[in-house]
């Protein structure tokens, strides 16, 4: 079982919950910070030290202050976590639910454990822990299709970029302008619409209001 534990929340309230659970399994090295910039140099610190930390367990969504951040979220602290200490364990505790979100962290940026936080957080916590332990990856039950190979899925971030401006009540030209104006290719109005129809066809949906609505509900946007 892990020895050495960070916890990396802005909230002290949650922090006091992941300490409970912790303890109940017998894990008293632990330290906690409020800032993904400080968890950063604490591991990295560690490292140096030849002392490193096994787990790290953290938020995503950190509330902005006066004190300036390179690390301003959980999703950039995991990934360049990863990249550095691919050894590190990392458990991702989150209100956030969305499939892709999820997706990301597992698959791309490679968290080990993903839980969301809710009447069953810490319960699921708990598992997250013996689990990654054991070398393997866990998602709460209520994301674990965010894995899942079923092909309506199997989207690109360009086409959730689509997705996301659709749904924000741009028209295709609208939308292309934007990806123009934000240097994301391809963004001609032509190939704005080919992704779309494509999407409308995947999705089955009648029209753009029906393909925004399902993947909300699929927690894709």
């Amino acid at each position: 079982m892990f020895s050495k534990v960070l916890i990396s929340d802005d909230l002290g309230s949650v922090n006091q919950g992941v300490l409970k659970v912790l303890e109940t399994l017998n894990i008293t090295n632990v330290q906690q910070v409020q800032y993904c910039d400080d968890a950063y140099l604490k591991i990295k610190n560690a490292v140096l030290k030849e002392d490193p930390y096994q787990l790290l367990i953290t938020d995503l969504s950190f509330v902005p202050d006066h004190r300036s951040q390179t690390y301003t979220s959980g999703e950039a602290l995991v990934k360049q976590l990863k990249q550095e200490y691919p050894n590190l364990k990392i458990i991702v505790y989150s209100v956030e639910d969305r499939l892709q979100k999820v997706r990301t962290l597992i698959q791309t940026y490679k968290a080990d454990a993903y839980v969301c936080k809710g009447r069953r957080g810490l319960i699921d916590l708990a598992s997250a822990i013996y689990i990654v332990n054991d070398g393997k990856i866990f998602l709460s039950p209520q994301i674990e299709q965010a894995l899942s190979p079923k092909s309506n899925l199997e989207i690109d971030d360009y086409d959730i970029e689509l997705l996301q401006q659709l749904s924000n009540g741009l028209s295709q030209d609208e939308i292309s302008t934007y990806l123009k104006n934000n240097s994301i290719s391809p963004n001609s109005l032509s190939t704005v619409e080919k992704h779309l129809n494509k999407l409308r066809i995947q999705f089955k949906a009648n029209n753009a209001i029906h393909l925004v609505a399902i993947t909300k509900d699929l927690g894709l946007i």
